[in-house]
Order: structure tokens, then sequence, then C-alpha cells
């Protein structure tokens, strides 16, 4: 797995979760840690943060450590050639960042939704493995998950077949109302997610986190 580097960026502070140490992943916060040295986050020496940065050949994501989601999620969508299986991946959290873990979505009605979709990235067991960190989760209704939201990401690739890359912006929003788990995670509302052509063009889609009651294509917005 190619090297991971993560900024951290401190813009609100505030303290859960598990995390394993995933192989060859430098850490940065204010000051370099080694990579061989870095804190198990049952016992991270800081206040939890709304705004980490992650970047890797994959994604780049703004992860809150206080709600355990995304802010936002980017990545780009290319015409590959599937060359490795999901069969038996786990998902798995990392060094160093706060994320749901495992008993979030346990006995519940949320699926792990990927924002960045194993399918897009299965050209190599390294990339679809990057896929699986909890960081690239969301607590997302199973209904929606496995029926528009799915349904839009095959269409996706779809269009990178036709037209050659897409670049994807999810952002997910949580109302002043939003659900907060027992265990702590919050549960976004909605997520609105930006479809970039090639030529600049973009197709936007607005999908509120419950059972879906229309077509992909129906949820699409005016972007602005």
């Amino acid at each position: 797995m190619k090297y991971l580097l993560l900024c951290i960026f401190f813009l609100i502070s505030c303290s859960k979760q598990t995390s394993s140490e995933t192989a060859n992943e430098n850490i940065y916060t204010e000051k370099e840690t080694e990579a061989n040295n870095i804190p198990n986050t049952n016992s991270l020496p800081r206040a939890k943060i709304d705004s980490v940065y992650v970047s890797n050949n994959i994604f780049q994501i703004s992860y809150n450590e206080n709600y355990e989601q995304p802010n936002w999620v980017k990545y780009t969508v290319r015409d590959i050639v599937k060359n490795a299986d999901r069969d038996g991946m786990q998902f798995y959290t990392v060094d160093s960042i706060h994320t749901s873990d495992y008993d979030d979505y346990y006995s519940n009605r949320w699926d792990r939704g990927h924002m960045a979709p194993a399918g897009s990235f299965n050209d190599s067991y390294e990339n679809l493995y990057a896929t699986f960190s909890y960081l690239n989760v969301a607590l997302q209704y199973d209904d929606l998950n496995r029926g528009a939201w799915v349904d839009l990401e095959e269409q996706v690739r779809l269009w990178a077949d036709s037209y050659g890359d897409i670049d994807i912006e999810i952002y997910l929003e949580f109302d002043n109302n939003h659900i907060v788990l027992d265990t702590g995670a919050h549960v976004p509302t909605a997520f609105l997610k930006h479809v970039i052509f090639p030529d600049d063009s973009m197709k936007c889609y607005y999908f509120p986190n419950t059972t879906p009651d229309k077509t992909w294509e129906e949820y699409e917005i005016e972007c602005n």
C-alpha cells in the first residue's frame, strides 16, 4: 500500500475510538511523528478536532473527529480494468485519527457507505483496500446505500468509460436535529454529490439519508 499522507489542521477542539496501524504509513501533526511511534487513539494526547485532512492516491478527505464522519470526500473515477475482488476484505481504522468503527454500525439500519466506491478502485488490491478505511465510510441508510446511491456510482463508471476521468466531490450535511447514535457517531442528514466531467461541465445530486423514493436521475439538482 502506498504511503498515506495525513495532515491535521486544528480548527475546533473537543475527545472515542480505537485504531489499527497500517503498514508504511506516515502521520503528521503540528510536529512530525515517527511512523513507528504513532500514539494509539485510545490514549490520543490531544482533543478531537473538526477537520483532519487526509490524502492518498485514491481520495482526499476532510474528516470530522467529533462527528466521526467525513466532512467531504473527493476522488476521480477512471476507466479501469478489474484486477481485485473485495471478498473477505474488512473495514479498518487508522492510527491517530478518531473515526467511526464497528460498534457504530452494529445491529442497526446504517450501512458503512463507501464515499469513494470500492467498485471504482478494483484495478489493484492496494487501491481497493484503501477504500475500506473507516475514514472513507459514512453512516448511510441501507436502502439508500444499496439503491439510488449505488446506481449513480455505476452510472459514473459508465460515463468514465465514455468520456474519460470523472471528478467526484461529496459533501455531507448535518442539520440541527441530526441523529447522534448512543456510540457517539453522528448520522448525516443528506449527501450532496458533484459529478465533474472532463469538459468541466457538472451534474449535482442531493440525496436525503433515508429510503429513496425516486431513481438516481430524479435526485439531480441545479449546481450552484
